[in-house]
C-alpha cells in the first residue's frame, strides 16, 4: 500500500526505542502519525516532530479505542519487557492489552495494515544455527516476557485467519541504537565497573538488530501488499561475536576491553542456582545470571533473515559498527556515557 496524507499511522510504545524512530520516520516522510502514552506532558521529542499525542495505555480499553479512530496504519511496538517477575503483569500488557488494541482497531472501520513487533525470543533458547521461520516457537518460554510474546503472536494470528486482520509479524534480535537507555548503558556500567565477563568463548554470535535497520523493514511490512499474514526474523546484515559486540562499544567508549570468561557450564549452574533461590526468597528483582542472561550472553544466535530479503525486500542499510559508533555517539551526548 502506497501512504498518503489521508492515511494515519498510529504508534504504540512511541516513547520507547523502537517506537520513537517509527514516529519520527513517519513525520519524516511526511504522513500523519498519533501516539498513545501515559503521560503527554512529557512526550516534547513526539510533539516537536508534529505527532498527535493521545492519552492512554494498553490496559485502558477506551483509551485504545479513542488513539484507534482513523488510523489506517497501527504500528504496535509497545510491550513490557524484562526477565524477570510475575508471569501474569506480563500478560496484562502484552497478550490483554493487544487483545483490545486488535478490538479496537475492529471497530474502527479503518485500518489497513498492522505491523506487530515481536521478537527472537519466541524460540527455544538454545543454540541457533541459521533458524528460519519454519522452527516452531517455544509455547513454554524462559520468561514472562517470552511465553507471553509467544502468546501476543498467536493472538495476532488468530486474527489474521479468523477476522481477515491485514498483519505482518516482525521479530527483532536484540535492538540497539540511538534512545536505548536501559541495556546499553547497563552494559557499559558493567564494564566500567570491571565486573563484565564473557560467558564461554565470546565467539558465539548475536542476534543483533540496529534500530534504524528494524525501522527499514516495518515500513517495508506497511508498503509490501503481498506480506500481509506473514511474519519475518529481522536482524543486522551481519551478526557479529559477544567479543566484537564488547569489543566495538569500548573502542567507541574509550574502555578498555574486557579480557575474563567465564566457562558456560558454569555460568548456566550459578543461573539455575540463582534463579531458584530469589524464586524461593520472592525477590523483586532479577539475579546478576538469569536463564535470559545466559541467552543473551552465552548462546549462538544465529537466525535467518533470508525469507525478509526475499519477500520484503530487506536490505539492512547500516552495519554494526557504523550503527554501534552512533549509538555511542548518542549515549554520550544524552550523558550516559562520560
Amino acid at each position: 500500500m502506497i501512504l498518503t496524507d489521508s492515511d494515519l499511522v498510529l504508534v504504540t510504545g512511541a516513547t520507547g526505542l523502537v517506537g520513537s524512530h517509527v514516529a519520527e520516520q513517519a513525520r519524516k516522510r511526511g504522513y500523519k502519525v498519533r501516539a498513545i502514552v501515559r503521560q503527554p506532558s512529557q512526550c516534547s521529542d513526539l510533539t516537536n516532530w508534529g505527532v498527535e499525542v493521545v492519552a492512554g495505555d494498553m490496559t485502558n480499553r477506551d483509551s485504545l479505542v479513542s488513539a484507534a479512530k482513523g488510523a489506517t496504519v497501527i504500528v504496535h511496538c509497545a510491550a513490557k519487557v524484562g526477565d524477570w517477575g510475575p508471569t501474569e503483569e506480563y500478560r496484562t500488557v502484552n497478550v490483554d492489552g493487544l487483545h483490545n488494541l486488535l478490538n479496537a482497531a475492529d471497530s474502527s472501520g479503518s485500518l489497513k495494515r498492522f505491523v506487530h513487533i515481536s521478537s527472537l525470543g519466541v524460540y527455544p533458547a538454545c543454540d541457533h544455527f541459521g533458524t528460519d521461520e519454519f522452527t516452531p516457537v517455544s509455547t513454554t518460554g524462559i520468561d514472562g516476557y517470552t511465553l507471553t510474546k509467544v502468546e501476543a503472536e498467536n493472538l495476532v494470528r488468530d486474527h489474521i485467519r479468523d477476522r481477515q486482520l491485514p498483519a505482518v509479524i516482525l521479530r527483532p534480535g536484540f535492538i540497539y541504537g540511538p534512545r536505548d537507555r536501559t541495556i546499553l548503558p547497563k552494559v557499559l556500567a558493567r564494564i566500567k565497573s570491571g565486573g563484565f565477563k564473557f560467558l564461554g568463548s565470546g565467539q558465539q554470535l548475536l542476534n543483533n538488530t540496529f534500530v534504524g535497520n528494524l525501522v527499514s523493514a516495518i515500513f517495508l511490512a506497511i508498503e509490501k501488499d503481498n506480506v500481509v499474514g506473514e511474519l519475518f526474523n529481522i536482524t543486522d546484515n551481519r551478526l557479529v561475536s559477544r567479543r566484537e559486540f564488547i569489543g566495538t562499544i569500548c573502542e567507541a567508549a574509550g574502555l578498555p576491553t574486557p579480557t575474563k570468561n567465564v566457562p558456560l557450564p558454569v555460568a548456566k549452574m550459578l543461573a539455575n542456582l540463582m534463579e531458584a533461590t530469589y524464586r524461593m526468597l520472592g525477590k523483586q528483582e532479577a539475579p546478576l545470571l538469569s536463564s535470559a542472561r545466559i541467552k543473551f550472553l552465552g548462546l549462538n544466535l544465529d537466525y535467518s533473515i533470508d525469507k525478509a530479503r526475499r519477500l520484503l525486500g530487506y536490505d539492512p542499510p547500516t552495519d554494526f559498527t557504523e550503527a554501534m559508533r552512533t549509538t555511542i555517539a548518542w549515549s554520550r551526548e544524552a550523558g550516559l556515557v562520560a
